[in-house]
């Protein structure tokens, strides 16, 4: 993390809570602005984040179901993503708009995930990935925005980095186990952030300096609207991977609990566990330990966009 955005975050100059806005102090009190952007963001895009939560993807995952090829197609299609976003992020980075959000060493992950498919797919990796029409689609999204308007940047930025930094992290030992991916990392170094040494600070850090952007309320307004696109275009992408789930072989799964066999309590739902974490939670980062070590399929299904997912509600819930 550079020095100076670290100095930011140690004197205080702006600083967020858990659930998004700035901190205004007015008397010892402190005051939630709606009109910050992360709070609009939060109320924003709660009815689309629902959707989410409900569609057969998740479902899947709360029966503890995973299959290493539909894991590999995930991390295939963050490649895309990520590159895109990283060279619209480039093109933009000195964009007044878009700068102060501008964090290459800390966040930048299109080269973990070469990395990652070059373990996964081997040396000519390139050769054998595609993009997918539903990862295309959100390609070409992210690249008309990156031209035309590169405020919105900001929406898909937000979502895909602070998620990572949240579910992706309680996520990454889960998948390495559910996996079983060598201890060394191989095939996980999406989720490996070595130049950002303290997570909660530093997403307390990219937070105030999204809220502190200079915008008018009819752009935070569009930035809340590209939220809730990006949330559908994730959508998207795991129906289509769970289309392409139905039709492979069946493997042998063991029993892990769904909602209907919790009998009332949510807390042992790994997916609930997972996003509780992701919003700061540390308590839940243990409830998702005993969890996975009670119900070993009910670790992860398509990790790394479960990762995602888990991150998009963190989005929600900072």
């Amino acid at each position: 993390m550079s020095a100076v955005r670290t100095e930011d975050a140690a004197n205080g100059t702006s600083t967020a809570n858990g659930g998004g806005g700035v901190k205004c102090e007015e008397g010892g009190v402190t005051v939630l602005r709606p009109t910050d952007l992360s709070e609009m963001l939060a109320a924003g895009t709660k009815e689309v984040h629902q959707k989410a939560e409900n569609t057969e993807f998740v479902k899947d995952f709360l029966r503890g179901r995973i299959r290493k090829e539909l894991f590999k197609l995930g991390h295939v299609a963050l490649y895309f993503t990520y590159s895109a976003l990283e060279e619209e992020i480039e093109r933009n980075k000195d964009h007044p708009q878009f700068a102060p959000l501008y964090f290459p060493h800390e966040l930048h992950r299109r080269d973990a995930l070469a990395q990652d498919l070059q373990f996964f797919y081997g040396s000519d990796w390139q050769t054998q990935i595609s993009i997918s029409p539903a990862t295309q689609r959100y390609v070409q999204r992210i690249h008309q925005i990156g031209k035309d308007e590169p405020a919105l940047l900001v929406a898909h930025a937000y979502t895909r980095y602070m998620g990572d930094l949240s579910g992706g992290q309680v996520l990454r030992k889960v998948a390495q186990r559910a996996l079983k991916l060598p201890a060394s990392g191989d095939g996980l170094n999406f989720y490996m952030f070595d130049n950002v040494s303290n997570a909660k600070a530093f997403k307390q850090l990219y937070r105030s300096r999204m809220n502190e952007l200079e915008l008018q309320q009819d752009t935070k307004l569009k930035i809340v609207e590209e939220a809730v696109l990006a949330f559908q275009f994730n959508i998207e992408i795991f129906e289509e991977i769970g289309e392409v789930g139905q039709t492979l072989e069946d493997d042998v799964f063991d029993a892990a609990p769904v909602h209907g066999e919790m009998q009332g309590d949510i807390s042992q739902c790994p997916y609930h566990a997972a996003k509780m974490a992701a919003s700061g939670g540390s308590s839940y980062v243990c409830q998702i330990a005993k969890t996975v070590l009670k119900n070993p399929s009910g670790q992860v299904l398509l990790a790394a966009w479960i990762a995602a997912l888990a991150g998009l509600a963190a989005w929600y819930l900072m």
